[in-house]
């Protein structure tokens, strides 16, 4: 696929100049809460036995989305101020939920069904609609449950929940763990509880299941783990009371990745020193490429030369393995079209099902700007900075956020950079142009 096969989208007001470094940075920047964390507690909190306070929750079209998900299930939503309540109640069926373009939703909410008193439909953006949820489907199917899709395995469907419900699953994740996480998230509350065991060959993000089952076992649910492809989470009550979101460390990732380019410094506080988050992997791969990360309490401090200091020898080539942490690879990719040598990113292939194929996007902008790309099934290949230099254009985001942060990235070393679309990011940093312009000017 080259940048002529994909879609422009370009109009009125549609496109961002994304800033050059002007020199070295020194910024502290304040990462809002976790999409994935958030996300994940108001799901759990609408089945919880009693009203559940969330601090620190994202606010974003995702989990607005979710939100205004739970609340056509007749779950009391109240978003208003910095601590939410979520006061929980019988799921209500005959509804239908709007999932936009959130993974989280399209994944987490239709097993909330099984609990329902009626059918529930659900549809999304169109680019949702090409999303996969077969295995999923397919999972709900066995668990009792009808689901009408016109055999599409994807958006609009419509789920009627069962009579009765069995206490154990298969279910192949291969294309996406929130799978597997949909389905453990409604499993306490199910008569019998749910044993859910993966089927597929490979089972990405594995630490988005484990985030999973920490926040259940943190809401009392006892979850076991007899092997790698198998959870049991016995029934019982979910007792969360009052929960705190950690900062987004995939959200992070831009801005931490920022002075291996520009050089200089950028701090981000509350930075976790145990957490289950797959952006927890930045710091590794980052000093991997060229940069020095410090943790100070929970102030995570990233350094380095950047390019104008050292040319294309600022950042390092790598072959890494990114399977345990695929939504931060649009970072990673990033830096790696700007490095000095070759890079290989593998374990990646089930971003080709993500808000787009992310594969394909970013080997199509890496090619836009006369760099070189090449995607494969599971991998992305970059021969590194040409000798020539990348020139500017006016970078396509797919209505994809990453994609839009990915071409930030790139726009530091590259002057007169364009983003389409940059306001996708809204979907879980409704404030990053305005944040990204404030760390260039700290």
């Amino acid at each position: 696929m080259t940048a002529a096969d994909l879609p422009r989208g370009t109009g009125p007001g549609q496109v961002w100049p994304a800033p050059a470094a002007r020199g070295p940075l020194n910024a502290t920047v304040e990462v809002p809460g976790s999409k994935s964390l958030t996300n994940r507690f108001l799901v759990l909190a609408a089945m919880a036995d009693a009203p559940v306070t969330i601090r620190g929750g994202l606010v974003s079209r995702d989990s607005e989305l979710m939100i205004a998900a739970l609340t056509a299930l007749g779950q009391d939503v109240d978003a208003s101020g910095d601590a939410w309540t979520v006061t929980p109640g019988p799921v209500r069926g005959n509804a239908s939920v709007f999932c936009g373009l959130a993974g989280t939703v399209m994944r987490f909410v239709p097993p909330m069904v099984l609990l329902a008193d009626g059918p529930v439909a659900f549809d999304g953006d169109p680019e949702a609609r090409v999303r996969p949820m077969g295995p999923l489907l397919d999972a709900l199917r066995a668990l009792g449950a009808t689901v009408e899709d016109e055999g599409r395995g994807t958006l609009p469907f419509t789920v009627t929940p069962p009579a009765a419900i069995p206490a154990e699953v298969d279910v192949d994740s291969s294309a996406s763990s929130q799978f597997v996480t949909g389905l453990l998230l409604v499993a306490a509350r199910l008569p019998q509880g749910l044993t859910v065991r993966h089927t597929g060959a490979t089972l990405p993000s594995l630490p988005h299941i484990d985030m999973t089952c920490e926040t259940l076992r943190a809401a009392g649910v006892r979850v076991d783990q007899p092997d790698e492809r198998t959870w049991i989470v016995h029934p019982g009550a979910l007792e969360l009371g009052a929960v705190r979101v950690e900062p987004d460390l995939s959200n992070a990732g831009p801005f931490i990745a920022a002075p291996l380019v520009a050089g200089g410094t950028v701090r981000i506080p509350g930075w976790p020193s145990q957490t289950t988050q797959p952006g927890a992997l930045f710091p590794q791969i980052l000093e991997r490429m060229g940069a020095t990360c410090t943790l100070d309490g929970d102030v995570l401090s990233v350094s380095a030369p950047g390019l104008g200091a050292g040319g294309a020898a600022g950042i390092a080539g790598i072959d890494a393995d990114l399977s345990p942490a695929g939504e931060i690879t649009p970072t990673i990719a990033a830096l790696c079209a700007l490095a000095s040598s070759r890079s290989v990113l593998s374990g990646i292939g089930h971003l080709r099902g993500h808000e787009t194929d992310r594969l394909a996007a970013i080997a199509a902008e890496v090619e836009r700007i006369g760099g070189r790309c090449v995607a494969d099934d599971d991998s992305l290949t970059f021969d590194g900075l040409p000798a020539s230099g990348l020139a500017p254009a006016a970078m396509e985001s797919y209505h994809d956020h990453r994609m839009a942060t990915f071409a930030a990235i790139i726009g530091l070393a590259v002057a007169g950079t364009e983003v389409v679309h940059v306001g996708t990011t809204a979907k879980t940093m409704p404030d990053f142009p305005a944040m990204w312009t404030e760390m260039l000017g700290a």
